[in-house]
């Protein structure tokens, strides 16, 4: 049972920490950076400690092979950079919670896609699992429906990236280490982004001490260490049953909400439990066989 529990208890530690990233975003917001400079910035922050870390552990982690690049194009390009610069303009035209609810879409994604590509099984406990995280998820932000607009499009677009880092890093995982991933990951998402991003003006924003520590914040306690437990977790269970373990996210975020003094009820209170359900669940053993396709 212990093995079963651990790699779930690192996706709920990764999902906790990116839960916390509201707590850095909004005054990055109020210091004038655009979602997608924002993201360029936990892009930056997250390579630099990756560099660091893997000079200083064993420099072969930066080898790959040239024909895998497609690998780390789909976890940088086509998930960290899409997921983020939607989810960040979700966040603009509509509520945070709606945006925070449309994102977790991704575990409907991860399953139609890990299905197809992994041939992972739909089991029962992962349906019943999915439709009490999505209610408990709407209960949790207090979604309403005053929110309907292009905002909302943007939500599900930022779900759908959110997804493929689940299914890109299954195949990465097979070859490489958790930090070649992570590096080669950052490393193109950064790359992308910087002939969009205006540098210089990122740069001069990092002359307020302010900002230069939430840069930090973002990058190191919501990016490095949620993707490494994340990672880590996604070695040890299939990829659909991750994805849904990482709806605790918006429970943290809410949680973190009301510690700052947002208002707090019995939606919410009923919200949280129905995510801390489809965890149990997750992690219950039945008579239904999961496919292990721990890498």
């Amino acid at each position: 049972m212990h093995s079963d529990l651990k790699p779930a208890l690192y996706v709920v530690i990764g999902a906790s920490l990116w839960g916390a990233i509201g707590l850095f975003t909004r005054p990055l917001y109020d210091s004038g950076l655009s979602p997608l400079q924002i993201t360029l910035t936990r892009c930056a922050v997250t390579l630099v400690f990756m560099t660091i870390t893997i000079f200083v552990l064993d420099r072969k982690m930066f080898r790959i092979d040239p024909k895998d690049i497609w690998m780390f194009i789909g976890t940088g390009l086509f998930s960290i950079v899409f997921f983020n610069v939607m989810y960040f303009t979700s966040q603009q035209m509509v509520s945070l919670s709606t945006a925070s609810v449309l994102l977790y879409t991704a575990p409907s994604f991860v399953m139609i896609m890990s299905m197809i590509l992994f041939k992972e099984k739909l089991t029962k406990n992962k349906l019943l699992a999915l439709a009490l995280a999505f209610v408990g998820c709407a209960f949790t932000t207090g979604l309403g429906f005053g929110d309907m607009n292009i905002g909302v499009l943007y939500g599900i677009l930022a779900g759908f990236g959110y997804s493929l880092y689940s299914i890109f890093g299954k195949y990465a995982l097979e070859k490489y280490g958790l930090l070649t991933i992570l590096f080669y990951t950052f490393l193109i998402a950064a790359v992308c982004l910087i002939p969009f991003a205006d540098v210089p003006y990122i740069v001069s924003s990092m002359g307020d001490t302010d900002v230069l520590l939430l840069v930090i914040g973002l990058g190191l306690l919501c990016t490095v260490l949620p993707y490494y437990f994340y990672t880590v977790g996604l070695n040890g269970m299939d990829a659909g049953k991750a994805s849904i373990i990482a709806f605790v996210e918006p429970m943290v975020a809410t949680v973190l909400s009301i510690i700052v003094g947002d208002e707090f009820g019995w939606m919410n209170a009923l919200g949280i439990a129905l995510i801390l359900g489809s965890v149990i669940l997750l992690n219950m053993r039945s008579k239904e066989s999961v496919q292990d396709v721990s890498g």
